[in-house]
């Protein structure tokens, strides 16, 4: 219990809004300990199904890359995840 006069910040949320914030944080407590994935699972964070659409996205310079060999790509599940983010809140404003 914070001592008096210190504010307390109060947030409510809907139902919905609660489960999913709380999937989320879930999903990526549960990632922490591989931070990189292959393409299949990151066309799948995106929820895409486009190579080209995917390519587009990995062009724009906002997903973390390495090239392992010339034909294995593997990509940074928080880059994907802060892309998916930067462009939820692109589309609202």
């Amino acid at each position: 219990m914070p001592p008096i006069g210190d504010k307390i910040n109060i947030i409510c949320l809907e139902s919905e809004a609660l489960k999913s914030l709380v999937k989320q944080l879930a999903f990526e407590l549960n990632n922490e300990s591989y931070p990189w994935i292959d393409e299949k699972e990151a066309m799948s964070l995106l929820r895409i199904n486009s190579k080209t659409t995917f390519q587009k996205y990995r062009e724009s310079g906002n997903i973390d890359e390495r090239k392992i060999t010339s034909k294995h790509i593997l990509y940074r599940r928080q880059s994907i995840l802060d892309f998916i983010e930067n462009k939820t809140e692109s589309s609202n404003e």
